[in-house]
């Protein structure tokens, strides 16, 4: 290495290894794994580049990117860049990318497959056999039911194009109203009140910003169709937990599938691990097998694009992005 080389920093978890897909980086530049704050401090001034992996790392919060004279990006391995798009990134000059279409095909599937589940009731089945019980029942048939997607970006797309194919009718609402191939036309979020009592199946696939935090509060539930369903995989500030809570448990809900939450690791003892129309998974509905690697090998590509002068790809309109980002969440 020269001391022309270029200095990528790997952020990632205390204890952390190189993730998957990057060491083929190392023929190309100075690959620095960034586990403490010294190596962090040390890595700013003459990095070209980030990408971050640990998703509650302090580092980038409290970092005085003025000290960052080489920088010319920061990376999010993850399609929501909340926890990185801190005032001190939006002001500067870099650039910012994510992970954008990583993990869109692996959480659609995930989706149809908790919406197969609730209506055809897998779970209980699964318990009359732990209990060699043979008791007959009819389930519900998904074709015909009414999908409302909450967030319609690039997860929010697949998951549409996803159920679509399995015979539901489509709704979307996001930030802006618009035109679109997949849902015909998609709705502002301001009109949420008043699409949510015709869904069967509500899916929050929304960034977590200003604006989604608490979105789904008592009232909102309140608008939900008796005995429908709500899926969470885009961020858990956006449902608020207790009116979700009361909800099912008054069961104005059929169910739920949560796969983020306030807290993560869900604590021992929290009601949703017991309540029996509640499924928990621990953040993991885009992580199909393949999916770390996959991350890395779309850092090298901007890596190398940025090696040639080329544009970065999922380059992130941090201005946009800031106008309505709430920082006081965590990504993963």
């Amino acid at each position: 290495m020269t001391k022309d080389t270029p200095v990528i920093g790997i952020i990632v978890a205390p204890g952390g290894d190189m993730p998957p897909g990057l060491q083929q980086l190392r023929a190309e530049a100075d690959v620095r794994l960034i586990r403490t704050q010294d190596e962090f401090d040390a890595t700013l001034p003459v990095a070209s580049g980030f990408a971050v992996y640990d998703f509650r790392t302090p580092f980038i919060r409290h970092a005085n990117f003025a000290k960052a004279g080489n920088l010319k990006w920061l990376h999010a391995a993850s399609a929501g860049v909340d926890a990185i798009l801190v005032p001190g990134v939006v002001e500067s000059d870099f650039a910012v990318t994510n992970s954008r279409g990583v993990f869109d095909a692996g959480i659609a599937e995930y989706v149809l497959g908790l919406m197969l589940l609730f209506a055809k009731d897998f779970h209980t089945t699964l318990a009359y056999q732990r209990e060699q019980r043979w008791q007959h029942r009819e389930s519900l048939l998904l074709r015909g039911r009414h999908l409302l997607v909450v967030g319609a970006g690039s997860i929010g797309t697949a998951i549409g194009r996803q159920v679509a194919a399995a015979g539901l009718t489509l709704d979307a609402v996001a930030r802006d109203a618009r035109a679109d191939e997949v849902f015909g036309h998609i709705h502002a979020t301001s009109e949420l009140p008043r699409l949510l009592p015709g869904a069967d199946f509500v899916v929050i696939s929304a960034p977590l910003t200003a604006e989604t935090r608490g979105l789904f509060d008592a009232a909102m539930l309140a608008h939900m169709r008796p005995g429908s369903w709500l899926i969470n995989i885009g961020r858990g500030p956006i449902v608020v937990e207790s009116a979700l809570i009361e909800a099912l448990e008054r069961r104005q809900l059929a169910g739920a599938a949560l796969d983020v939450f306030d807290e993560e690791p869900l604590p021992a003892g929290h009601p949703f691990w017991t309540m029996p129309n509640v499924v928990v998974s621990p953040h993991m509905a885009g992580d199909v097998v393949g999916w770390d690697e996959a991350l890395g090998n779309l850092f090298v590509e901007n890596v190398q694009r940025w090696l040639r002068g080329e544009a970065l790809r999922n380059v992130v309109d941090k201005q946009r992005a800031a106008a309505v980002q709430d920082t006081g969440g965590a990504a993963s």
